[in-house]
């Protein structure tokens, strides 16, 4: 059943600054550049552009109709509240709930991530990369990981700011962090990308960074590629993990559904592409290895910056540029299992938010203190498995079995011509590639080992 008075949005510009702020995250910057550099640059990019359009966005435009008709905070009772009204079974809230367990998972292991971009900012204040070798630098890095003293006062520090934003509500928390922190996020991202550019004109860097963005070589584009485009996709879009069905729940009737998701989406594409400007220029304007994957953020981007003019105060720029992400997102991957705690244990938002906060940060110790065990949530459970099985559910439910008296209703108004055009894919197109995404990503990490291994 839906709970009575939900909060709401205070406007629209609120909303869709809360849900890029939970889209816009590490993974337009670490994750998408590490992607990029390693799938052949502009080749997985077409690839990614496409899978926003035809599967990220229908399944988006989906999670918000399930969050705003549920009208439930809790993306568990929004599920259980439209599979009734619709008579079919109450086992389509699986879908919610490996939404919610997805969330509860990235974000115990998200506050580790943050807690490096946290301890990399004295570093660059300091001058703690002054004079440097690459090898030094990347140590530095090394070192971080594997002592976990270093990293843990910055993952209480960002686990309990995390928890008390959520706790302070909808509109004095996440609202308020999202409107203040998200448009410092965008000027801070378009200086240092003018920043990367211009410094690196002289060296070509700037010219061989958007002919690795945009010109794409189509013969590097493998099904490996592809699936890494349409995973990253569906990681930096942040759907198949409850979050965006808690969002629409605080949905004006006045927003127009189709539209947000249009917004929402294009908003965090471009956010990537300009964040590309600001890792890649330098990057190639130094010689430095475009192909390092994560390491791109933490060993490369240090190295190059470390001995330019003015590079300790942009590199901590940076990497505040990367807390600001990560903050907004995190709230915002908390929140669900909030809201479903706070529904079933009738507490109050505050009580929720801490004793979520507390049980999050136990789980992420594990994270803390073994990268295998990290690794393990990241790569073995929540990317290849729960997240892309809540998104392959959620579409499902919302093309087939949704009633489409609730479905007409959340399409209709000023959206309808646009949300018809997406529902097409959202039947039609999305469960085919947000599936092949489960079972390659099932088959690869799970299955293939086993059969090699008996082999």
């Amino acid at each position: 059943m839906a709970a009575a008075g939900t909060a709401q949005w205070s406007s629209r510009f609120a909303f869709i600054m809360a849900a890029v702020g939970s889209s816009v995250g590490l993974g337009n910057l670490w994750r998408f550049s590490a992607e990029a550099g390693t799938n052949g640059g502009g080749a997985f990019i077409v690839i990614y552009l496409l899978c926003i359009l035809f599967v990220g966005l229908p399944v988006l435009m989906s999670e918000y109709i399930i969050g705003r008709s549920g009208q439930a905070a809790s993306a568990v009772y929004s599920m259980n509240d439209l599979s009734d009204r619709s008579a079919v079974s109450r086992g389509w809230s699986s879908a919610a709930w490996l939404g919610m367990i997805a969330s509860f998972l990235i974000v115990s292991f998200y506050c580790v991530v943050a807690a490096w971009v946290m301890a990399y900012i004295p570093k660059f204040l300091t001058g703690a990369f002054d004079g440097q070798s690459p090898d030094q630098i990347a140590g530095q890095f090394g070192e971080l990981v594997s002592t976990p003293t270093k990293v843990l006062p910055y993952f209480l520090v960002f686990g309990a700011l995390t928890a008390f934003l959520v706790s302070r509500g909808v509109n004095k928390g996440i609202e308020v962090a999202a409107k203040y922190l998200m448009p410092v996020f965008f000027i801070l991202l378009i200086g240092l990308a003018g920043y990367a550019i211009v410094s690196s004109s002289a060296s070509g860097g700037a010219q061989q960074a958007f002919n690795f963005l945009f010109k794409p070589d189509f013969s590097k584009i493998t099904p490996a590629v592809a699936n890494s485009a349409l995973g990253q996709a569906c990681f930096s879009l942040g759907i198949g993990n409850a979050i965006m069905i808690t969002y629409g729940s605080y949905l004006p009737r006045s927003v127009s559904i189709p539209k947000a998701a249009v917004t929402v989406g294009l908003t965090d594409t471009m956010v990537a592409m300009i964040a590309g400007f600001a890792i890649f220029p330098i990057v190639f304007a130094n010689g430095l290895d475009f192909d390092a994957g994560a390491g791109i953020f933490f060993q490369t981007l240090p190295t190059a910056l470390a001995n330019a003019p003015g590079g300790n105060m942009v590199g901590a720029a940076f990497f505040f540029l990367a807390f600001f992400a990560a903050i907004t997102s995190s709230i915002s991957l908390l929140e669900p299992s909030v809201a479903w705690v706070a529904d079933r244990f009738k507490m109050t938002k505050s009580k929720a938010a801490w004793t979520t906060g507390a049980a999050v940060v136990l789980l992420g110790f594990g994270s803390v203190f073994s990268q295998d065990f990290f690794d393990f949530i990241d790569t073995g459970l929540v990317g290849p498995v729960i997240a892309p099985l809540s998104a392959l559910l959620v579409v499902m439910f919302t093309g087939w079995r949704l009633n489409k008296e609730i479905l007409d209703q959340e399409l209709g108004g000023e959206g309808e011509a646009l949300g018809r055009f997406l529902l097409i894919f959202v039947k039609w197109i999305a469960p085919i590639f947000v599936g092949a995404v489960l079972i390659s990503g099932t088959y690869a990490r799970w299955i293939a080992p086993l059969l090699n291994g008996g082999s």
